[in-house]
């Protein structure tokens, strides 16, 4: 099989950042790892491999080095993806309909996301006998829809559309007299409705991930930002084999789609937690530990925008990339990618080695893009790191498209990267 064989029902795996770590673990357990708790003694072993989650939507997982630890290598994605959140059930002032009442999770392509079939998925609190639980859900449903309004009630709906959250994309529930939503989750988890105190629902997409084209060329699926990154760089993870002095960390990270400004996000403490625990039970001292962070890289993986058949002139003329054509290497002069000279160099010469084709990404000048992981993981863990991913089509439309190879040259990439012995000899030099 090929990755891409085995990326397709890890997208479909996760609905919400709860089921794409709980789709990581699994794959994490299944590799011999063993699973720890924030709350818990850390009792780590030199050689051995780890993984501990917060919030139950993201993901950190490490493997020590056999003998004394010189430097960590690190790739980061995110777990969520733009979609609605889900507050509850909202009369819908326009007769026996009912609605959901929902709230814009991200910057999404609204339009993407009309008159096709929806569910929610999420977790739930649970009360139990013993206290509560956090439980996943996800409807196997065909449950909701956004309807669009007539192109006769708006006539000039496709001269553009300024969509208002509150009133275009509200999602239909059905008719009044049936089911509420309570309900169908506590039937779902197979519970008294009285029992579920709270949610973290989202809507999503019932599309599954798919090969397109006569020879499967691309794939189309909800949540390939940055789901696809996410699996790849775990699949080259899992893949590296064990190290005399690297440590390896795969981090997933929830909330980048919002700022990662929270407890579990790139800008929370998750990370720098981990290492500082692990570098408690290497015996490194807080010099070690900054040696050993100065020695350090990272991957920030998430998508780039392939340039679009049908509108070419959106990408940089310079900086082309395609569905297909490589791990994309992604520059921005604001620092919202983090690449420079140094890491852009060090990754080009890894997939050289590895014979990992790449290609170069920029926006276009008066079209500056989005911040990602790297920048502002950056303010937590200060060691080089380079922006990669994918090039894509669609980015945060409630669909897709990718290129079916890229996952697997991410794949390798991250594998090589998570081998790559090169060591600062000083500050701008490293050998290997």
């Amino acid at each position: 099989m090929e990755t891409i064989d085995r990326l397709l029902p890890f997208l479909d795996a996760g609905p919400s950042p709860y089921h794409a770590v709980a789709a990581a673990a699994a794959l994490l357990d299944g590799a011999g790892f063993t699973r720890l708790e924030e709350a818990a003694a850390w009792n780590l072993v030199a050689g051995k491999e780890y993984y501990v989650t917060r919030n139950q939507s993201s993901l950190i997982a490490f493997r020590l080095p056999s003998g004394p630890l010189a430097g960590w290598r690190m790739a980061a994605a995110h777990s969520d993806a733009p979609t609605f959140a889900v507050k509850g059930e909202a009369p819908s002032g326009a007769g026996p309909y009912v609605r959901l009442s929902a709230e814009g999770y991200g910057g999404m392509n609204c339009a993407s996301w009309l008159d096709r079939p929806l569910t929610v998925a999420g977790r739930a609190a649970v009360r139990t006998d013993a206290g509560l639980e956090l439980r996943l859900v996800y409807v196997d449903r065909d449950l909701l829809t956004i309807p669009s309004l007539a192109i006769h009630q708006q006539r000039d709906v496709n001269r553009g559309h300024d969509y208002n959250a509150q009133r275009d994309m509200q999602p239909l529930w059905g008719l009044a007299g049936g089911q509420r939503l309570a309900d169908v989750v506590a039937g779902t988890l197979d519970v008294a409705p009285e029992s579920i105190l709270a949610w973290d629902l989202v809507l999503c997409p019932r599309q599954k991930a798919v090969r397109l084209g006569p020879e499967g060329a691309l794939f189309q699926s909800p949540r390939i930002d940055d789901l696809a990154c996410a699996y790849a760089t775990l699949e080259g993870f899992l893949a590296a084999p064990g190290s005399d002095c690297l440590g390896q960390i795969w981090c997933l990270f929830d909330n980048e789609e919002v700022g990662s400004g929270t407890r579990q996000g790139a800008l929370s403490t998750f990370l720098p937690d981990v290492l500082a625990r692990a570098g408690e039970a290497l015996g490194l001292s807080a010099d070690d530990r900054r040696r050993v962070l100065a020695s350090s890289l990272l991957l920030s993986a998430d998508n780039g925008h392939a340039v679009h058949p049908n509108f070419p002139d959106k990408a940089d003329p310079a900086h082309r990339v395609y569905p297909n054509g490589g791990v994309v290497v992604k520059y921005a002069a604001s620092q919202k990618y983090t690449t420079g000279g140094l890491t852009a160099g060090l990754f080009l010469a890894l997939c050289r080695e590895a014979g990992v084709p790449t290609q170069v990404f920029a926006n276009r000048a008066d079209e500056p893009g989005g911040a990602t992981l790297g920048n502002l993981l950056a303010r937590q863990v200060s060691i080089p790191m380079v922006d990669v991913g994918m090039a894509q089509l669609a980015m945060h439309a409630a669909v897709e498209t990718a290129g079916s190879a890229d996952p697997g040259y991410l794949a390798r990439a991250a594998a090589a990267f998570f081998a790559f012995r090169a060591m600062p000899a000083a500050d701008g030099v490293y050998r290997w």
